[in-house]
């Protein structure tokens, strides 16, 4: 029988786990967009500045799934607050980081994840769900359609060369 999973919030000690487990989203992201994201790393230490700042802060909260003691997942969510005259005032729940081991995926992790960041986001009074999602992650993107998560907008981007000489034209 394999152990049941559980979920708690993560903290501050947690930190060289979820850099380990970091480098799940390390090397798919690499390896779509080497252009863009560092690889997967055995020294993931590196990864640690990145991660301590999900953890910092009353405004922002990371979540592990473990089974047994060993940590098999985690989600990092993020309340935002715009001030712009041009938005309504809607505090916005953003998940910024979910990331399951292979072996465990299939079996509900992910989607408990999601569900635990958005309780967390409810309680700190936020109005509206969002996240960022690379349209190569198919698996993540069928994860949050089936979520209920809808497509808003495209972000749009191009590599462009630097030219010596043409600093501030």
């Amino acid at each position: 029988m394999t152990e049941q999973i559980s979920y708690r919030p993560a903290t501050i000690d947690d930190v060289l786990t979820v850099c380990e487990l970091g480098q799940i989203l390390n090397a798919v992201h690499h390896e779509a967009r080497p252009d863009i994201y560092a690889n997967a790393t055995a020294e993931f230490t590196r990864d640690e500045p990145h991660w301590l700042a999900s953890l910092k802060g009353e405004d922002r909260a990371m979540f592990l799934a473990e089974q047994g003691s060993t940590a098999v997942g985690f989600i990092t969510v993020q309340v935002l607050r715009p001030t712009s005259p041009l938005l309504q005032p809607l505090s916005v729940g953003r998940i910024n980081s979910v990331a399951v081991l292979e072996q465990v995926r299939g079996r509900g992790v992910g989607s408990a994840l999601m569900r635990i960041a958005e309780e967390w986001a409810r309680k700190n009074g936020v109005g509206d769900m969002r996240l960022t999602v690379w349209a190569f992650n198919e698996q993540a993107v069928e994860l949050y359609r089936e979520l209920g998560y809808e497509l808003r907008a495209f972000e749009m981007g191009k590599g462009i060369q630097h030219v010596e000489g043409m600093h501030g034209v």
